[in-house]
């Protein structure tokens, strides 16, 4: 069987193609992202695997949950993912989505792990710095992780600088041991 990743990135692809040529790609990204919400519910992801259910009724409920939120392309998007048994992608299809919509922007998300909650001053020195060292825009999710002991760790696609204290220890104990 394909992975989720491989099956979703051809609605991933027309998702964006329909959105760029509206010049609505945020838009797209926010209700991709309120179906993914829904999808991801207990409740409803029970539904969507209800042979009770029939395609057409499963999509409704969708539609119905995200009433008024939903452009008439998306609404559409829903009938064929729903027809194709595909609605449990809609996670990654907008994870997918988002991507191709940073690289369209020149933007790049970073996860910041922090050992502290840091301040808006602290959040955008790190960014300026991430851009000037990127040459892109930086998006920044902060995230708190005490197991860090101290300093931040930032991930950057396939990148990852490591400049909390438990890496150094690490670095320092593997220096000892050599």
């Amino acid at each position: 069987m394909a992975e989720p990743s491989t099956i979703a990135r051809p609605y991933a692809e027309a998702a964006f193609r329909l959105a760029d040529e509206a010049g609505a790609l945020g838009r797209w990204s926010e209700m991709l992202a309120a179906l993914a919400m829904v999808a991801a519910d207990g409740r409803v992801r029970g539904a969507i695997g209800n042979p009770k259910l029939s395609d057409a009724q499963v999509a409704g409920l969708f539609i119905s949950i995200l009433a008024g939120k939903l452009n008439g392309e998306v609404e559409n998007l829903v009938r064929v993912l729903a027809a194709n048994g595909r609605l449990e992608l809609l996670p990654e299809i907008r994870a997918q989505f988002d991507i191709l919509k940073n690289e369209r922007e020149g933007v790049i998300e970073a996860e910041v792990q922090s050992a502290f909650e840091l301040s808006d001053a602290q959040v955008q020195d790190l960014v300026q710095r991430l851009e000037k060292k990127t040459g892109r825009k930086v998006k920044a999710r902060i995230e708190i992780n005490k197991d860090l002991i101290a300093g931040v760790r930032v991930v950057l696609g396939d990148k990852v600088i490591d400049g909390s204290a438990r890496a150094q220890l690490g670095a320092l104990e593997t220096a000892l041991k050599a």
